[in-house]
């Protein structure tokens, strides 16, 4: 699979993945006190001993191809919810469990204000990371994610997030 970058022409081969590294809300976290109040590995986090969250991939089906474009996004978790999930990290076995109702901390320059859309977790066998199914709410992200995108939006999705070309660009990328 091949598609153009709708900044640079460039030919891109295969579907991107785009992801950040901490929850949106990691950033009211003074950046003097990050390390005593915050918790951080590269699927949980925990601010505060306060409020929980996981990460996951939000998969957006692309027309006409098997794979899908995949963002990596945090949601907040219950207290209880993470715990149980992350007691499940090392589980090969672990679909049984869940889903988990959380809140999307993220902001995606493209879409309209994504921070709190109401997300459900689904955890995945064999150490992969969960699925994240977004409510039905016609929210772009979640019409994206129910109908899919075609080529030429995945070209514009690149453009915005290698060459910062859309409308807001999010200092946390």
């Amino acid at each position: 699979m091949k598609f153009k970058c709708a900044c640079c022409n460039e030919e891109i081969e295969g579907i991107p993945t785009f992801g950040w590294d901490y929850p949106l809300f990691y950033l009211n976290v003074p950046k003097e006190k990050r390390n005593e109040e915050v918790f951080l590995t590269e699927d949980l986090c925990v601010i505060a001993d306060r409020w929980f969250f996981v990460r996951g991939c939000l998969e957006i089906p692309v027309i006409g191809e098997e794979e899908p474009f995949v963002w990596g996004l945090w949601v907040s978790l219950s207290e209880s919810e993470f715990f149980e999930f992350q007691d499940l990290l090392g589980v090969e076995k672990r679909s049984g469990y869940g889903p988990y109702v959380g809140w999307l901390s993220a902001a995606i320059a493209l879409y309209p204000d994504t921070e709190n859309l109401k997300a459900i977790v689904h955890i995945r066998d064999n150490g992969i990371r969960p699925s994240i199914e977004l409510e039905k709410n016609g929210h772009p992200l979640a019409q994206e994610q129910e109908h899919g995108i075609t080529l030429n939006r995945l070209a514009e999705i690149y453009a915005c997030m290698v060459h910062k070309q859309c409308p807001e660009v999010q200092e946390n990328w």
